[in-house]
């Protein structure tokens, strides 16, 4: 949904005083073949589904993997069936391994499945046409999947429409799990405070205050100490990229204390009290320097121009006051070479030097 899209709907139900989390919703048994995942939650993985006799001739070996790809289009995606997973993305890429990564919290989960109900079920929501989009638990439907088969049914958590507050569940769902990759956690969290900073607007514009800090992360289900490592994390595009491509897999923490130190030293050395777009766009690189060990070109400092002490007041007031390319006429100044920075110092020494003679001359 579009920000535009998504002020506007939040506009409509805070005017009309609906209750943002009073969703009403009840349990249903639903076709695993009538569920989809979202697309865009952080546990989201490009899957697509075998019909159970397909799973079954793979695993009796009387369909080859790529007869698998090529029936279902599966290239850069994973497909699942009954007791079958096959990873088609380009094995051994950066998105193979991210896959096989959550694939094998998947068949844990498929193993507890088999023995025993789970607990928690997935939630969904409605689409057209008797379809239904995953709210939390897309893991969960993996696994059910691979346990009992796409044309299987299975308890869902039926709202009776999609949440206004989604990505807010879903974050509130994902921050508490330790096996939900660090560049999930932060996609979600910002996908979240999209939805509290429009829900925050929106009050505003009816006359109310909008949320504070500590009632964001209280929607969010996090500690005050934990929103602000997320804010941190989330300021520089690098922290999430690097983070999605591997690079880091250090705690929150550490790489908290990494921004804070290039940003405070960023302040230090340019004297700064707000940042531009063009500082942040500076402090990104730097960060991204500090994460991968990429080494930044130095930009050589030019050295200051320095002159000789000045004795004479009346030759400072002569500084301040005359333009010295006249006072000075016992210099060839349209023969000097102002991009010879040796050649300018010498001159301003000599020029000073003059000025203090001629001051003094005439105090005599």
């Amino acid at each position: 949904m579009n920000k535009n899209k998504l002020d506007q709907l939040m506009l409509a139900n805070v005017n009309s005083r609906e209750a943002l989390n009073s969703e009403t919703f009840e349990y249903k048994s639903l076709f695993l073949s009538a569920v989809a995942p979202d697309p865009h939650n952080a546990r989201f993985l490009p899957a697509k589904f075998m019909e159970d006799e397909h799973a079954r001739q793979f695993t009796s070996r009387w369909l080859t993997k790529n007869q698998l790809v090529e029936m279902y289009d599966s290239r850069d995606h994973v497909l699942i069936g009954k007791n079958c997973i096959v990873n088609c993305f380009n094995y051994g890429s950066a998105q193979w391994k991210k896959a096989n990564q959550t694939l094998e919290s998947v068949l844990e989960l498929a193993e507890n499945i088999s023995v025993a109900e789970i607990i928690q079920v997935p939630t969904v929501y409605p689409l057209e046409h008797g379809k239904y989009q995953i709210l939390t638990g897309h893991r969960r439907f993996f696994a059910m999947v691979y346990s009992k088969g796409y044309d299987s049914s299975a308890q869902f958590k039926v709202y009776d429409a999609k949440p206004l507050l989604s990505k807010v569940k879903q974050f509130q769902e994902n921050a508490s799990r330790d096996d939900l990759p660090q560049y999930g956690k932060l996609q979600a969290f910002l996908s979240a405070m999209q939805e509290l900073e429009s829900l925050s607007l929106a009050k505003l514009k009816i006359g109310e205050k909008k949320l504070t800090v500590k009632e964001m992360a209280a929607n969010l289900g996090i500690s005050m100490g934990s929103f602000d490592n997320y804010n941190v994390l989330t300021r520089y595009k690098c922290v999430i990229e690097a983070y999605e491509q591997g690079l880091i897999s250090l705690p929150f923490i550490n790489v908290k204390k990494i921004v804070k130190q290039v940003e405070n030293q960023y302040y230090s050395e340019f004297d700064k009290t707000l940042l531009t777009v063009t500082d942040k766009a500076e402090i990104n690189k730097r960060i991204n320097a500090k994460l991968t060990g990429e080494k930044l070109p130095v930009k050589p400092r030019e050295k200051a121009f320095r002159i000789k002490p000045i004795q004479s007041i009346e030759t400072v007031k002569m500084l301040l006051t005359h333009n010295i390319t006249e006072v000075v006429d016992e210099i060839d100044w349209h023969a000097l070479e102002w991009g010879n920075r040796k050649a300018v110092s010498d001159i301003l020494t000599k020029a000073i030097e003059i000025l203090d003679s001629k001051c003094k001359a005439s105090e005599d």
